[in-house]
């Protein structure tokens, strides 16, 4: 069985002597194989508008491939032709191949290209002579893995009406099998579009390679994630049609994870290892996806300690697997590696992943649930500066430093939002309110500064409008005063905080990527810079004007919709919270995918809850929720606040959205419609 890794090149910014550097290793530790994932990351001397601006020029590429067949490592390019094809796209003069177009019939800027455009054999000819020099396997790699845009041109669905669906995608595989075959090459795809079209599979052409790809911890056969996990087993099926199957675990990060979670990436290796031996596997490819947001040496002790499993096959437990993957990147020592090693796994128990985590790199308002635990993130910070404080190898002495930050800013950010609900109680103890009547709520001109309006509950338990002008609003009390005086204080600390996670950021990318370069953690760590500005001045305003506190803030709204969300049965869904505007549209909030790339939700029954908060400026417009994807997702706990009063939807505050994800055949889904909406309705009065 051949053992093969991938870096994907076409996310990461590697130096090509760092690249080169590990070549003999990857060769010392039993790697017959280098899968390069490449879209616009190297130039195509055919397509010279291709490359990206930091691309790896052709001379590159070739000291690459040479460096590699000199350490004994055959080569195979990942040319996608396909889905993931925006590379393609987003070139002016390549544009017109995209499968997506507006109401005109003209070309989206986004979306995948169309497998019958009468430019795309051209243009796939193209790339494919340009890659053929470096396929020193014998094998390229084609790609066209989650290509869910097929069929929406008119001449694709003429197709797949005429020839059905199965026919249609066979039609595009059977063409660029013509192409590789010209050019003395096997294909490779990845096999995930033959399980939701399994009946395209008998019209494959035979000698086909189909790389079967999955990311969890697995017992018999890998999932599938649209299909609420079900088990797929395709090796009959593609054996049947002399198709050879390899298994594709993964070695490291999920989109924005800092640190692989290196318990579940070793289980899902050692699953795909079994497998492969089971089922007589022609190859196991360990893949490597988005790793920009890494040290990139962490996923590389990830495919090292995968090693163990031929150079070892005795260290069958995931810390001695690990301590060997530390000991050969790192050199360390078997007490070292052996530290290090239980340090990473201890890791996994705080893992920056999920989207429910990663929203506060775009927003901080949406951490503002009263429901958020924010003892847990304080426990995470602790745990992580005294790993940073011990004797690590640097790039995870600076990831551990970098995850202290972001666990910080969990709990400074969630800390802040109930801070400015607390400054609006003090003051609204303070006050003495005129009321007037709830139809008010609904004048823009009542949501100003100068008279912040909101609902409080009455004597009564009817609700009525307390607005605090600033003529009328009293001196703010000593304890409102010293609460804006503590946050002042806390805000300057936590600036240090940024700059410290500045430097570990850059200690994470510099040592593999080009230092001139800013990394996307750096970008973000800019941007949490500028809201922090912002939150200075907000409470420069609240100092001065102590009504202010009403307005919005970095941390909350003026009003804050929350609810907890039951992923109960995980597939792939969105919450969406929207509101209509002026003209009577409605207008997203806020929303969030549910996927939390862990194993506990990688399966068929789940019980995930997760906080959901966005800020609404207009608490008398009407809410809605919604989920847009595929599956059912429960809603419990709906509550809209100021932090002063609290609402409560009429109806059940529990329900459930959406439909059951489907167990088989073509996934129809849409992440710009609504599947299933539920409207709030808030009593006013």
């Amino acid at each position: 069985m051949l053992r093969a890794f991938q870096w994907d090149l076409a996310r990461q910014t590697e130096r090509l002597g760092w690249l080169l550097a590990q070549l003999p290793r990857y060769a010392a530790w039993g790697y017959d194989e280098l899968y390069l994932h490449l879209e616009d990351a190297v130039e195509f001397p055919s397509l010279p508008g291709i490359a990206r601006a930091d691309a790896y020029s052709y001379r590159d590429f070739e000291k690459l491939v040479a460096a590699a067949t000199r350490a004994g490592i055959k080569v195979v390019p990942i040319v996608n032709l396909l889905g993931h094809t925006q590379y393609l796209i987003k070139t002016p003069a390549l544009r017109d191949l995209n499968e997506l177009r507006a109401p005109d019939g003209s070309p989206l800027a986004r979306g995948q290209i169309c497998p019958l455009h009468p430019r795309t054999l051209e243009v796939a000819e193209k790339l494919l002579r340009d890659m053929a020099p470096f396929c020193t396997a014998g094998k390229v790699h084609v790609g066209l893995d989650e290509s869910f845009h097929l069929a929406r041109c008119p001449r694709c669905r003429a197709e797949v009406a005429r020839r059905g669906l199965a026919a249609h995608f066979a039609g595009h595989v059977q063409r660029l099998h013509t192409l590789t075959t010209r050019l003395g090459l096997r294909m490779a795809i990845w096999a995930d579009m033959l399980a939701f079209i399994p009946e395209a599979v008998p019209l494959l052409p035979r000698g086909l390679v189909a790389c079967d790809w999955y990311y969890y911890p697995f017992t018999r056969h890998p999932r599938v994630e649209l299909f609420n996990f079900k088990e797929c087993n395709l090796v009959p099926a593609l054996r049947a049609q002399g198709i050879e199957y390899w298994g594709c675990p993964m070695n490291g990060s999920f989109r924005h994870e800092p640190l692989p979670v290196f318990g579940e990436r070793l289980a899902n290796i050692v699953s795909w290892w079994q497998r492969c031996k089971t089922t007589k596997a022609a190859g196991m490819l360990i893949s490597s996806w988005e790793p920009s947001r890494l040290a990139q040496e962490m996923t590389t002790v990830v495919d090292a300690a995968a090693a163990s499993l031929w150079l070892n096959p005795e260290a069958d437990d995931t810390t001695t697997m690990l301590a060997h993957g530390f000991a050969r990147v790192f050199g360390l020592g078997s007490a070292g590696a052996q530290t290090a090693a239980r340090a990473a796994l201890r890791c996994d128990e705080h893992a920056f992943a999920g989207y429910a985590r990663w929203e506060i790199n775009e927003r901080w308002d949406g951490c503002a649930s009263p429901n958020e635990n924010i003892a847990r993130p304080a426990r995470s910070a602790r745990f992580f500066a005294r790993l940073a404080g011990q004797k690590h190898p640097a790039p995870f002495a600076a990831s551990a430093a970098f995850l202290r930050y972001v666990a910080l800013r969990d709990a400074f950010v969630r800390a802040n939002a109930r801070a400015v609900f607390r400054l609006r109680r003090l003051l609204a103890k303070s006050a003495t309110p005129t009321v007037g009547q709830v139809a008010d709520l609904a004048a823009p001109a009542q949501t100003t500064s100068k008279m912040p309006v909101r609902l409080q509950t009455g004597a009564s338990g009817g609700m009525s409008i307390l607005s605090i002008s600033g003529k009328n609003a009293p001196p703010p009390s000593l304890a409102f005063t010293a609460a804006v005086a503590h946050l002042r204080s806390d805000t300057v600390a936590f600036a240090a905080e940024i700059r410290r996670a500045r430097a570990a950021a850059r200690a994470m990318w510099r040592r593999t990527r080009d230092p001139q370069a800013a990394s996307p953690n750096e970008t973000v760590l800019a941007q949490d810079a500028a809201r922090l500005r912002n939150w200075r001045k907000w409470l420069a305003r609240v100092r001065r004007c102590p009504v202010a506190a009403f307005e919005a803030s970095p941390f909350c709204g003026r009003w804050q919709l929350s609810f907890t969300v039951r992923n109960f049965a995980p597939a792939l869904q969105k919450i969406v919270v929207e509101q209509p505007f002026s003209d009577g549209a409605w207008r997203g909030l806020g929303g969030r995918f549910a996927i939390e790339f862990r194993a506990a939700a990688a399966r068929p029954r789940a019980n995930i809850r997760r906080e959901f908060s966005v800020p609404v400026d207009d608490p008398a417009a009407p809410l809605r929720v919604a989920v847009r994807g595929l599956g059912r997702i429960g809603i419990e706990n709906v509550t809209l606040t100021d932090g002063v009063a609290s609402l409560r939807p009429r109806g059940s505050r529990r329900f459930i959205l959406g439909r059951p994800p489907p167990r088989a055949g073509w996934p129809e889904f849409s992440l710009e419609k609504n599947a299933d909406e539920r409207v709030l309705v808030f009593p006013t009065s």
